[in-house]
Parts: structure tokens; sequence; C-alpha cells
């Protein structure tokens, strides 16, 4: 299975920026003006999961709370290491998460439309079905 996350913004560009410049995602591919909408999918071109983001002349109401994250998991040490030192140089401040689990395990921030990210290094987890 293939899996997309995808959000509309009012704020395309800044998205890319903070997905890319702080996260480390790749842009995969954009579109403009396909019935009226503008996105681009963000990533890395190995994975089976993208993020997708549209913009159009529509006004965003986004509804979401502080429980709606997006987690991620860079795979080295380095990686993790690369993405906090970023956070630090573009002078974003953490926030504390509302889920006491993230304050101990992750270092988490809002991205530009005010969602919370989480970056977490990868260790062994609860197993699932």
């Amino acid at each position: 299975m293939i899996f997309r996350n995808a959000r509309h913004t009012n704020q395309l560009e800044l998205l890319v920026e903070f997905y890319t410049q702080i996260i480390g995602l790749e842009v995969l591919g954009r579109f403009e003006n396909h019935s009226n909408y503008d996105g681009v999918f963000l990533g890395y071109p190995t994975a089976d999961w993208h993020l997708e983001f549209t913009q159009s002349t529509e006004q965003v109401n986004h509804s979401f709370d502080e429980d709606d994250c997006l987690v991620f998991y860079p795979t080295s040490t380095k990686a993790f290491n690369t993405i906090l030192s970023t956070i630090k140089e573009k002078q974003i401040t953490p926030i504390k998460a509302k889920n006491p689990y993230w304050n101990e395990n992750g270092i988490c921030i809002l991205d530009p439309d005010g969602y919370t990210v989480i970056i977490s290094p990868l260790k062994t987890t609860a197993t699932t079905n």
C-alpha cells in the first residue's frame, strides 16, 4: 500500500521550505493550475508514502487540535541531530506536546500552518497488529 497525506493550505511555499529545509524531505513533483489548484508532493523517492500540499484561491479553515501530529523518525542518529541543528539554526522554538510521551521521546515544533510536527529518534516501539 502507498500512503499519501494531503492537506490544503494558503502557505504552499512556506510549507515546501519547512518540510525540505527543516525536516529534509525532497520535492517529488509539482503541479500548477490543475482545476485551480497548485500543489507539491514531498517525501523520499524510494518511500511508499508522501505528503501532498495544495493551494487555491480558497481561504483555508483548518480544524485540528494538539493531538493531530505528523511524526517523523529519522533513521540514524546523524539524521536526527541534523534536524535538531537545523531547528536551532532557523530559530524555531520547540513546543510542549499535549501527549507527554512526545516530550520524553522527541522534539515538537509547529509547521507554518500551525500543525504539530514531532521528530523522534528511531527506536524499538511497542508492537502493533
